[in-house]
């Protein structure tokens, strides 16, 4: 199957994350994607276990015929749910690209301009897949399913190309709290490290991200009738408002980049009674993550000093840790990706991550996991595109990898 079709044909069944939708996979699109990769993975050769929560976990066995050859077991993964910003079914199409402003519908007088996104420059003479301006496309990450597939292909359409065991992991919901990954049981797949392909551009690999956490933090007040409020009522929403205020300005996600640190309050709800907030922390140095969780913990505590014990609780919920931690102890797996798009004519460009993924969850669990291009641009945005050839190059990359793991067998230990 062509690697186009194959991508189109995934980007048709909508597998849009369902946040707090209790259950894991949250959308029961993720479970017939998931049926289907399943069945793809079996007409390929691969021995296929569907685990709980639509988890695919599909083997190819190693094809060295020499036993005494060590090579390393590599596990691919990628997300199949896509992110719930757009929940509308996907009309991805296929658009030759000469240069200026491409139509993604006439109807609606949707364009996306060069002038926005001057990065689409870079791409005349190829083809691009965009949606119709209603939808998220999906390369988020169905692009890397259809790399890691067609990968799959390529092996078993040519068996001359060694490689060792492979093993091919499909998981639910990353968009909304890396949930498949966290529920993925990691030794079980026997693997010696892992990619990921979930960043953007051609040549983009990452192997230091976010560590992150989420409070949720309770502020509790005293309800009172205004013509008798004086020295009774206690306003929550007024507590929760002081307490935002009180936070870093500086330090917003709006204020910073690289690897700057910040708070996020993005969410908030409440009464006089009770008011509720949300406030995420990120650093990539984890002397500073812990610093932002001190003082959080010590702004909470100096309110219920000052209005009274119980008047504010906080529920801290780690989210990932920084991939860098494991992969500083094991650094073959980021040369070997590096080594590889190079052999494939591409030039690396090793970025911070300013979130998660799944291979930082991975990682944490002890599976060494990078994250690598899967080609596409502006994930979680309408204007979402995906450069054929980007697609092409990146599950090209799969395969250099497997067959450079196979001919430096012994390097990994």
């Amino acid at each position: 199957m062509d690697i186009v079709e194959r991508f189109l044909n995934y980007t048709r069944i909508n597998t849009t994350a369902v946040p707090d939708a209790g259950r894991l996979p949250s959308s029961d699109g993720q479970t017939v994607l998931a049926n289907l990769l399943a069945q793809e993975l079996r007409d390929l050769g691969l021995s296929v276990e569907m685990r709980a929560h639509s988890i695919v976990v599909g083997t190819l066995q190693s094809n060295i015929k020499d036993a005494s050859r060590k090579v390393p077991t590599i596990a691919w993964v990628a997300h199949m749910d896509t992110s719930s910003e757009y929940n509308t079914d996907t009309h991805a199409q296929v658009v030759a690209y000469n240069g200026g402003d491409i139509v993604l519908n006439k109807e609606r007088d949707i364009v996306m301009r060069l002038e926005e996104f001057p990065e689409l420059q870079n791409y005349q003479g190829d083809r691009i897949i965009v949606t119709d301006g209603t939808s998220l496309l999906g390369a988020d990450n169905k692009s890397a399913i259809a790399e890691i597939m067609h990968a799959m292909q390529v092996l078993r359409d040519n068996p001359q190309i060694e490689h060792g065991t492979v093993k091919v992991v499909f998981v639910p919901d990353e968009e909304i709290g890396l949930l498949g990954a966290k529920a993925l049981d990691v030794p079980s797949l026997e693997a010696d490290f892992a990619y990921t392909l979930d960043c953007c551009a051609v040549g983009e690999i990452v192997y230091e991200n976010w560590n992150a956490g989420e409070f949720h933090i309770t502020f509790r007040g005293q309800t009172a009738h205004p013509m008798s409020a004086k020295g009774k009522l206690r306003n929550a929403i007024l507590y929760a408002q002081q307490f935002i205020a009180m936070l870093p300005a500086g330090e917003r996600p709006e204020y910073t980049e690289n690897r700057e640190g910040y708070y996020w309050v993005k969410g908030i709800q409440g009464s006089v009674a009770e008011a509720k907030i949300v406030v995420d922390i990120r650093d990539f140095i984890k002397a500073g993550y812990e610093a932002r969780h001190q003082f959080l913990q010590k702004l909470a505590a100096s309110f219920n000093q000052l209005y009274g014990e119980q008047t504010v609780s906080v529920d801290y919920r780690p989210m990932y840790r920084n991939a860098a931690e494991s992969l500083q102890g094991n650094r073959y797996p980021v040369e070997l990706a590096l080594e590889a798009m190079k052999a494939i004519g591409v030039e690396p460009n090793a970025i911070p991550m300013r979130g998660g993924y799944d291979g930082a969850v991975l990682s944490e669990k002890g599976l060494p996991c990078p994250n690598l291009f899967c080609g596409a641009h502006n994930f979680h945005s309408i204007y979402e595109f995906l450069p054929v050839r980007s697609l092409q190059k990146a599950s090209e990359m799969v395969v250099e990898i497997l067959q450079r793991a196979a001919s430096r067998s012994e390097e990994h230990r």
